[in-house]
């Protein structure tokens, strides 16, 4: 499977791109700063194109995201089924942003099975699917917005990238490098924020909206979770927190409330992995976050059917949340050789 971004293959992407009228793009489900930030990016840039295109995120994403230039004109899927479904009946070029499997999109995925356009895939996440008639994936890329910025630099279209296109590119980098402290040590990937810096990004700007504009509920709720829920595992050099359904209620939770909630624990002095348990109503959904070489994605898919990243993964299951944590602890027994 190539996943490589040649010549060859940037001229056929292309070609595509411009012979289509309608194109839509698709980001995964619980879409966060990376998968909007390079969606909406390439949709600006699109639409300078001259290109009738509709950005579709299956649910609802973080208010700390709605600042995105026309991220007001996103088709939030389990909303908007009809209106949704219409867009994608009548699209000619299927853009799939920031995910390697098509069971990311959650319910949309047997629609999209069945569309029958061309389609191409920018993903950075490993093992991606061969579901598109172009795949681009590199998991050496801090982000899906940094290989959106090659994809569109390789299309010859760099000169099209403005202020507004810059900054929701730059928040998807800045996000999924955790404003660079982690995926994040190769060169290129300065080049390409100084890039934009030169487009005239508002970069601190960009920084207080995701960073600096929680609710003072979601405040509350962190002053819990490292209060009283946070456990530390000295033994395995591991630290989680668990919040119930009933705790995310009291402090009236939102998408987008426990981002970065499991990079927490990472701060406590010999702790090289963390969790983060989300109850919710049908199953527990996990975050894992790493340092080193401890693979986080690993431990996701063997036992939460996750995945993601060396450092950065996820999962769910199932079983309830304390059911979720006794697995958790069970098997962390198993990597104790690599958590030394």
């Amino acid at each position: 499977m190539d996943t490589t971004l040649s010549e060859d293959k940037a001229t056929q992407i292309k070609q595509a791109i411009l012979a289509a009228e309608k194109i839509s793009i698709i980001m995964h489900h619980n879409p966060d700063g990376d998968a909007l930030g390079s969606s909406l990016g390439f949709y600006l840039l699109l639409k300078k194109l001259g290109k009738k295109v509709t950005v579709i995120s299956p649910n609802i994403y973080s208010e700390l995201l709605a600042w995105m230039k026309d991220h007001e004109r996103i088709i939030i899927g389990n909303k908007n089924k009809e209106t949704c479904l219409k867009k994608l009946e009548q699209t000619d070029f299927l853009i799939m942003m920031d995910f390697n499997v098509l069971s990311r999109i959650d319910w949309l995925e047997p629609i999209v099975r069945k569309m029958d356009c061309p389609s191409l895939l920018i993903d950075h996440h490993p093992n991606p699917c061969n579901d598109a008639t172009y795949l681009i994936s590199d998991t050496s890329v801090s982000s899906t917005a940094e290989l959106t910025y090659e994809c569109i630099e390789k299309f010859g279209w760099v000169d099209k990238i403005d202020r507004d296109t810059g900054e929701c590119l730059y928040a998807g980098i800045m996000t999924d490098t955790g404003c660079f402290s982690f995926n994040s040590s190769v060169p290129r990937t300065f080049e390409i924020v100084a890039s934009l810096l030169n487009t005239g990004i508002r970069k601190d700007m960009v920084y207080a909206n995701v960073y600096n504009n929680y609710s003072y509920n979601r405040m509350k709720l962190l002053g819990l979770a490292l209060k009283d829920k946070l456990v530390n595992m000295k033994e395995y050099h591991t630290a989680y927190i668990a919040l119930t359904q009933d705790e995310q209620k009291k402090y009236h939770f939102q998408p987008g409330d426990t981002e970065g909630f499991v990079n927490y624990p990472l701060s406590i002095k010999g702790t090289r992995f963390s969790a983060l348990f989300l109850e919710k109503e049908n199953h527990t959904k996990l975050s894992f976050r790493s340092i080193g070489d401890f693979p986080a994605n690993e431990f996701a898919a063997k036992y939460f059917n996750g995945g993601g990243h060396l450092n950065a993964a996820g999962g769910e299951t199932n079983l309830g949340i304390q059911e979720s944590i006794d697995v958790f602890v069970d098997k962390l027994a198993e990597y104790a050789e690599k958590l030394k």
